[in-house]
């Protein structure tokens, strides 16, 4: 199914971010693979404010809700506390480096995902630039949700999103998640590249 973020934000980005709400309350796994952006989870208030006023310009929204819309996603953040669930992030190491926001913003946001790789329903994995990707190349960044009684693939494009169910389109994820997954790094390696992205930061 094809939605532009016109039709999606039609009664604000407030209304869109309570719709997938309860998507979250269900879901019994959750995949992130991300080329560009600090996952909408793992965001701080601050750059989820920079996001989505951003959103709000780009798509000619008159509705100024951002605030609101704000507060909703930081409430569905509390998901991440169910021991029921979990939540899986891919990250390319040059989603670290991404500079949108101001530099204090980015400092704060890569210091609480050193806090967000200590809870133990979140796994956070980094790609490194410089690894030999044997073959494996980047894929446009998506969400994989498994839900009781379905799974469901969520890719995010400029103008829109692309929400996939069928299981020969949701399998092709799976088995892209899992080379992707086998080229990333965790634990200490992970914390060492998003410490040496903060220090570059903290120096600027």
């Amino acid at each position: 199914m094809w939605q532009t973020h016109q039709q999606l934000n039609r009664a604000g980005l407030k209304a869109r971010q309570e719709k997938i709400r309860d998507k979250y309350w269900r879901v019994r796994r959750h995949l992130v693979y991300q080329t560009k952006y600090i996952p909408g989870l793992l965001q701080t208030q601050a750059l989820t404010t920079h996001y989505l006023t951003t959103a709000r310009l780009e798509q000619h929204l008159d509705l100024d809700d951002v605030a609101d819309a704000v507060r909703s996603r930081m409430d569905r953040q509390r998901c991440l506390e169910r021991p029921d669930a979990r939540w899986l992030f891919l990250l390319e190491e040059d989603v670290l480096w991404y500079r949108p926001a101001p530099v204090d913003v980015h400092i704060e946001q890569l210091e609480h995902l050193l806090d967000a790789m200590q809870r133990p329903t979140v796994s956070l994995g980094v790609i490194p630039r410089n690894i030999d990707r044997h073959g494996v190349n980047p894929e446009e960044s998506f969400t994989m949700s498994e839900l009781p009684d379905a799974v469901t693939v969520a890719v995010e494009l400029v103008s829109g999103t692309l929400t996939l169910t069928q299981p020969y389109e949701t399998q092709m994820y799976a088995e892209a998640w899992a080379r992707l997954f086998g080229l990333a790094v965790h634990g200490d390696h992970a914390r060492a590249l998003i410490r040496a992205s903060l220090e570059v930061l903290r120096s600027a």
